[in-house]
């Protein structure tokens, strides 16, 4: 044997034995799906969290309708925005995000509540303020169009077509009694 080939050879046999900078290489290996998984974790999390807290908030806000409030103060559109706002000071655009949709009906059974996404996977910015009067059943939707970071791997939180998701919280209730001052809708 020539001493080149026999010195490659023994080469070869050198590298195949040393170990050094094995777990660098696997690790290289595996980070890519480990972050990948470790930030679709921490986004669902934070699409969890953001969607709890926009359900605790329109609770909190529908109150001002069933119990009359919003109807005595002769609040309007934006200004029960504002009062929704108020409570989402916190992960939230809420003047351009926040979609405030309040609808009245005479009995629940008459409920007709049309989804905000049309076929193309667009939000539909059909909402209306009607707080209605007292023993009316009220429908009181929040919507917010959260957006996703990550969505590769076979994890797609989206149901937007632009690369967001749509929050939804509801309250459906039917009003107390409270006099009635003239209730307007817009």
């Amino acid at each position: 044997m020539p001493p080149s080939t026999a010195l490659k050879t023994n080469m070869l046999r050198r590298f195949r034995r040393n170990r050094r900078g094995s777990a660098a290489v696997e690790f290289a290996l595996v980070a890519p799906i480990f972050f990948g998984v470790l930030f679709a974790i921490i986004e669902l999390a934070l699409v969890f969290f953001a969607s709890q807290i926009l359900e605790t908030v329109t609770q909190d806000t529908a109150r001002l309708v069933m119990t009359g409030q919003a109807q005595g103060a002769s609040l309007t559109k934006e200004q029960f925005k504002d009062a929704v706002c108020a409570r989402l000071q916190v992960m939230f655009d809420c003047v351009n995000g926040v979609y405030v949709d309040v609808r009245s009906y005479p009995a629940f059974a008459s409920i007709n509540i049309s989804p905000p996404v049309d076929s193309s996977k667009s939000f539909v910015n059909d909402m209306k303020y009607c707080p209605g009067k007292d023993g009316d059943v009220v429908v009181v939707r929040l919507f917010y169009q959260w957006p996703i970071f990550v969505t590769g791997l076979g994890f797609n939180l989206t149901n937007l077509a632009n690369n967001k998701r749509l929050l939804t919280a509801t309250a459906a209730f039917q009003n107390e009694p409270f006099p009635t001052p003239g209730a307007t809708c817009s």
